[in-house]
C-alpha cells in the first residue's frame, strides 16, 4: 500500500524536486501540495494523508502553527518537517508541536526516502546534524548553568512563552507586514478582537511598537520576513 504524502514549501521548485523524488519510490504517491501553512490546513483536512513534509518558515503560517494545527484535529499524520535551518530552536519548536523528524534540506536526497519510512513505522527521525543539536541540548541540562544565559536572556522569552497559539499566528501575519484589517480576514476575525489580541501580545512581550515586535517574531523563528 502506497504511502500518501502532502508536500508543504513556498517555494515550487523544491515542491517539484521532492514529487520527482518520492514519485520514483514504488510505495510513495503525493496526494497534494500547498504553499504555505494555511493552505496546508485545507490540502491535509481535504486529502487525509500519510505523512506530510513540512516547511519551517514559510509566510501566513509558519510550519510550527501548521503542525500544531493539524495534529490537534488529525492526530494520526505523521508530521516531518523540512528545513533550511540546523537551529535549536526550529527543531524544538517543530517537535514540541508534533512533528515526528527533522531532515535538512540539503540532505534530502540521501535522508528523505529514509526519513518517511522511519516516521511511518512509528519513530523518530533526525538529520545527523540536528541529533547532535538534541544530544546538546540535553547536555546543557545536565550541566551546572541551567539558564540560557547571564542576565535576561530567559525573561526576555518568558513573554514569548506566554503567547497564546493564535496570538503567536496574528503576530507572525503582523511582522510580514500585514494590518489590523488585512490580519482579521486572514484569520477570519473581527478587527476588533484583533486589535484587542495586538494589545495582549504587546503587554505579554512588554513592546510598544512593531518594530520591537517584529525582531521578536524573527528572534523566535516566528518569520523570516524575507521568504
Amino acid at each position: 500500500m502506497s504511502v500518501s504524502i502532502v508536500l508543504v514549501d513556498d517555494h515550487a521548485i523544491l515542491r517539484e524536486g521532492l514529487r520527482l523524488l518520492l514519485e520514483r519510490q514504488g510505495d510513495m504517491k503525493i496526494a497534494g501540495e500547498a504553499c504555505d501553512g494555511r493552505e496546508a490546513l485545507e490540502v491535509v483536512a481535504r486529502v487525509h494523508p500519510d505523512v506530510v513534509l513540512m516547511d519551517v518558515s514559510m509566510p501566513n503560517l509558519n510550519g510550527i502553527g501548521a503542525t500544531a494545527d493539524i495534529l490537534r484535529v488529525q492526530p494520526g499524520v505523521h508530521v516531518l518537517a523540512l528545513s533550511a535551518h540546523a537551529d535549536r530552536r526550529f527543531v524544538k519548536a517543530m517537535l514540541s508541536a508534533g512533528a515526528r523528524g527533522y531532515v535538512l534540506k540539503d540532505t534530502v536526497g540521501d535522508n528523505l526516502i529514509q526519513a518517511i519510512h522511519t516516521v511511518m513505522a512509528g519513530n523518530v527521525y533526525l538529520s545527523p546534524k540536528v541529533a547532535g543539536l538534541v544530544v546538546e541540548g540535553f547536555t546543557d541540562l545536565w550541566g551546572d548553568d541551567a539558564g540560557p544565559g547571564p542576565g535576561g536572556a530567559q525573561a526576555q522569552r518568558g513573554g514569548f512563552a506566554s503567547l497564546t497559539v493564535r496570538e503567536k499566528e496574528l503576530l507572525q501575519l503582523l511582522a510580514e507586514g500585514k494590518s489590523n484589517k488585512q490580519a482579521a480576514a486572514v484569520l477570519h476575525l473581527s478587527v476588533k478582537t484583533v486589535d484587542a489580541r495586538r494589545r495582549s501580545i504587546m503587554d505579554k512581550l512588554g513592546v510598544s511598537g512593531m518594530a520591537e515586535m517584529t525582531k521578536i517574531a524573527i528572534r523566535e523563528g516566528l518569520t523570516c520576513v524575507d521568504f
